[in-house]
């Protein structure tokens, strides 16, 4: 079993890459792939544990990468597969997203402190196990303040879309989320496509349209579908000729109930996909 969906504390993940190898070799995946936000510094890490491991308790460590891009329906974020994580193209592509990212984070604070709740930029950073900051850890801020309850219930009242708190930032273009991958080296694959607010029929023209881009997979195993989705994504990527993919979305503690392989319990994706992925890729 593989797992090509994880975070770490280079993005808004709690664990390192080799704690993330450490405990997928513990639990006898076969793969795993890094797909921070915005961000591949963790790669080498990951790679070096990876290597580190001993004969066919080994893990296979991919390269990956997680970018939002831009849509009026819903969520679009797009996953990175097998690419060159030393591209100095990539990493260009990927600071411009991350110093947008800073621009948001300096808003919401500012939207927040303006609210009458006074916090300080350190004690938000001290969240992070990197310097990408994100929206989950103004979360834990203001849970550790006492102003929320859950950092669900921070989401819900200051920090998700729509809420007095909430800041837009850049993201790629479609088209140029897709070309910041596949430039790279890698293979693009439409992430999570129940967090996009479309209808059957104008989901499989925009996913088809995307594929017309470049795209080459859709995340079809993920813990937030169930088995009706699974079968209509699995339809989807057939009609459409697109590898699908699947992985947990790990975060380590900042999602306790989605289990690293396993997602809520259920999860369990074949090693082929790993081939299926790799044949895609341009490098």
């Amino acid at each position: 079993m593989i797992d090509l969906h994880m975070h770490s504390t280079f993005s808004d993940g709690t664990m390192t890459p080799e704690c993330l190898v450490a405990e997928a070799r513990e639990i006898g995946l076969e793969a795993i792939a890094l797909t921070d936000h915005d961000n591949t510094a963790g790669i080498d890490q990951l790679l070096a544990a990876c290597n580190g491991g001993n004969g066919g308790n080994d893990v296979l460590g991919i390269p990956g990468v997680e970018i939002s891009a831009e849509t009026n329906d819903g969520i679009l974020h797009l996953l990175g597969y097998f690419l060159d994580h030393t591209s100095v193209a990539l990493g260009e592509a990927l600071h411009r997203v991350r110093t947008g990212r800073q621009a948001r984070n300096q808003a919401i604070l500012k939207k927040l402190n303006d609210l009458g709740i006074s916090l300080e930029w350190e004690d938000v950073a001290r969240h992070a196990g990197s310097d990408v900051v994100g929206r989950p850890h103004f979360a834990a801020e203001l849970v550790e303040k006492g102003k929320v309850k859950s950092r669900r219930e921070a989401f819900d009242r200051f920090l998700a879309k729509g809420q007095p708190a909430y800041a837009d930032r850049f993201r790629f273009a479609p088209e140029e989320g897709i070309s910041v991958i596949t430039n790279s080296g890698g293979v693009a694959v439409l992430a999570h496509p129940s967090t996009l607010t479309l209808e059957k029929r104008a989901l499989r023209d925009f996913v088809a349209s995307l594929r017309d881009m470049g795209l080459g997979g859709i995340e079809t195993y993920y813990p937030g579908h169930n088995n009706g989705k699974i079968a209509a994504y699995e339809k989807l990527a057939k009609e459409l000729d697109l590898v699908t993919t699947g992985g947990s979305d790990y975060h380590g503690a900042a999602s306790p109930h989605i289990a690293m392989g396993r997602g809520f319990g259920s999860l369990k994706i074949p090693f082929r996909i790993v081939d299926e992925l790799r044949s895609r890729c341009s490098r």
